[in-house]
C-alpha cells in the first residue's frame, strides 16, 4: 500500500469541445480518482477562450484532478461552413503538439498508464504510442450507437445507395432494427465531407486498447451482450461504465426560480421540456411545440431558446443568445398559460428539476447525458431528436427499452401541434404513458444497481483500473 500511495497511477484525459462529452469524462474522471486512487490530468483542446459553461465543469472538478486548457489552436484556414464534426477534429488534432508537451511533462513526474480520448480524439493515439501508454476509448453514447461506428466501414462496402433508400432497417448485432434515415446525421449523405471524415474515424477505432462505455447491462442487453460474442465482428475489449451523469455539489443556482414553482405544482404533474445545451428548434416549429403545449392542457415547464432558420445545431459553440427568446412564442401565449406552464430562457438546473417529485415526463432531443440524466431519477421521455446519433436513441428509447413515446413528424419534418397535445396528453395520462412509467422504474432501480459496490459498472470500472495500475 505504502508503493501506491507513494506513486499513484496516472491517467491523461483528451475530451473534444462541447459539453456533451465533457461532463462524463468529468464524471469518469471523479470515479477514478475517488474509488482507485489514480491521478488524473484532464487536457482540454480549444481554439479561443473556453465557453462559460465548460469553464464551470473544469472548475468543479475535486482540486486532486488537474487541469490543462491546452493552447488555443488557430483554424483561421477553415471554412466557415465546415461541418461541427470536422471542426472538432481539427480543434483535437492541432492540439497534439501541446498534448505530447503534457505528456512529456507527467511522465517526468509519474507513471502515465494509459490517454483516454473519445471518438474525436483518435488521432491522439499515435502520441500515446510515442510514450508507449495504452490508448483508450471513451463512448459517450449507447452500445448500440458503437455497434454502428464500429459496423460502419462494412455498411459502406455492403451498399451504395443513401442508407435511407435502404428497403429494410439496419440491423446491428443485438439492437432493434433501424431505419436507414434514423441512422446517424453525419451519415445520411453518403457524398459529404462529413460522410467520408466519420468512416475514416470508425475504420481507426480498431487500434484503441479498450473502450469505456457510458451505458450499462440491464440498459441494452442485447447490444452489450453481443460485445461480449464479438468474435470476428468486435476483437475489441469493451466496459459497460455507465451510467455516469453529472454530480455536484446540488448548489445549481436556480435564477428562473423553477424550483420554486415545482413546489406548487401537484406530484408528477409537471412535464419539463428541454432540448439541451445545444439544439435548437426551427421558427415553424418552436410555434407549433408552444401551441402542442398550450392544447394538451397540461402543466409544463419548457426551458427554451431563440429559433434558428440555419441549424438545428446553432447552439453547438455558443449557447448564449442575446435575443430575447420570448419574443418569438406565439402572441398571448404566456398570458393563456400562466400558472399551468412556466417558460423560462436558455437554462435550468436540469438534474434538480428531473430529482423533483412534481416532474413526471420529459420532452427531450435524446441526448445521451439527458436521457441517463432521466433514467437515473425514473423519468418517462418523449423523444424529440435533433441531430448527431440522436434519432437512434429515440428508436432505442421507444422500441428497445419502452420508456419514451415519439410524437410523428409531417412529410415536411415538422412536428405539428395535435400530434405534440396528443403525446403529451398520452405520456402524463393515457394507459401508454403508464406502462412507458413503470418500465422506466424499473430502469431506475437498475441503474441503481449497477453502481452498488458490487454491481457490472462498479466491477467493470475496478477491471480496467487494475490493467492500467499494472500496465
Amino acid at each position: 500500500m505504502g508503493e501506491e500511495a507513494k506513486e499513484a497511477t496516472h491517467i491523461v484525459i483528451l475530451p473534444s469541445p462541447g459539453m456533451g462529452h465533457l461532463i462524463p469524462m468529468a464524471e469518469f474522471a471523479k470515479r477514478l480518482v475517488l474509488n482507485h486512487h489514480f491521478s488524473v490530468t484532464f487536457t482540454i483542446p480549444c481554439d479561443g477562450p473556453l465557453p462559460k459553461a465548460q469553464k464551470k465543469v473544469i472548475d468543479s472538478l475535486p482540486k486532486i484532478i488537474n487541469s490543462v486548457i491546452l493552447p488555443p489552436v488557430n483554424l483561421n484556414d477553415l471554412s466557415s461552413d465546415v461541418p461541427h464534426e470536422v471542426h472538432i477534429c481539427h480543434i483535437n488534432t492541432r492540439s497534439l503538439p501541446s498534448l505530447r508537451e503534457v505528456l512529456k511533462d507527467s511522465s517526468t513526474t509519474s507513471r502515465v498508464s494509459a490517454l483516454v480520448v473519445d471518438l474525436f480524439g483518435i488521432d491522439a493515439f499515435k502520441v500515446a504510442k510515442e510514450f508507449k501508454i495504452l490508448s483508450y476509448l471513451f463512448f459517450p453514447s449507447t452500445a448500440m450507437s458503437l455497434w454502428m461506428f464500429l459496423q460502419m466501414p462494412k455498411l459502406d462496402e455492403m451498399y451504395s445507395c443513401e442508407y435511407r433508400d435502404l428497403p429494410e432497417p439496419v440491423k446491428l448485432p443485438g439492437c432493434v432494427p433501424v431505419h436507414g434515415s434514423d441512422l446517424l446525421d453525419p451519415v445520411q449523405d453518403r457524398t459529404s465531407e462529413v460522410y467520408s471524415f466519420i468512416l475514416n474515424l470508425c475504420r481507426r477505432v480498431v487500434v484503441a486498447d479498450g473502450i469505456l462505455l457510458n451505458s450499462f447491462m440491464d440498459l441494452e442487453p442485447g447490444a452489450i451482450q453481443a460485445f461480449t460474442e464479438g468474435g470476428e465482428l468486435c476483437s475489441l475489449q469493451i466496459y459497460p461504465v455507465g451510467p455516469l451523469i453529472r454530480t455536484g455539489s446540488g448548489d445549481e443556482s436556480d435564477p428562473n426560480e423553477c424550483l420554486k414553482w415545482l413546489d406548487g405544482q401537484p406530484d408528477g404533474s409537471v412535464l419539463f421540456v428541454s432540448f439541451g445545451s445545444g439544439g435548437v428548434l426551427s421558427p415553424e416549429q418552436l410555434n407549433e411545440l408552444a401551441f402542442g403545449l398550450e392544447q394538451s392542457e397540461q402543466r409544463f415547464l419548457w426551458v427554451t431558446r431563440s429559433p434558428s432558420s440555419k441549424s438545428v445545431t446553432a447552439n453547438f459553440f455558443n449557447s448564449q443568445s442575446i435575443e430575447d427568446p420570448f419574443s418569438h412564442l406565439p402572441q398571448g401565449f404566456l398570458e393563456r398559460t400562466k400558472g399551468r406552464g412556466l417558460v423560462v430562457p436558455s437554462w435550468a438546473p436540469q438534474i434538480q428539476v428531473l430529482n423533483h417529485g412534481s416532474t413526471g415526463g420529459f420532452l427531450t432531443h435524446c441526448g445521451w447525458n439527458s436521457t441517463l440524466e432521466s433514467i437515473v431519477h425514473g423519468v418517462p421521455l418523449i423523444a424529440w431528436p435533433l441531430f448527431a446519433e440522436q434519432r437512434m436513441n429515440a428508436v432505442l428509447l421507444v422500441e428497445g427499452m419502452k420508456v419514451a413515446l415519439r410524437p410523428k413528424e409531417r412529410e415536411d419534418g415538422i412536428i405539428g401541434r395535435e400530434e405534440i397535445a396528443k403525446v403529451v396528453r398520452s405520456l402524463m395520462e393515457g394507459e401508454e404513458g403508464q406502462r412507458v412509467r413503470s418500465r422506466m422504474r424499473e430502469l431506475k432501480d437498475a441503474a441503481a444497481r449497477v453502481l452498488s459496490e458490487e454491481g457490472s459498472s462498479t466491477q467493470s470500472l475496478s477491471e480496467v483500473a487494475q490493467k492500467w495500475r499494472t500496465h
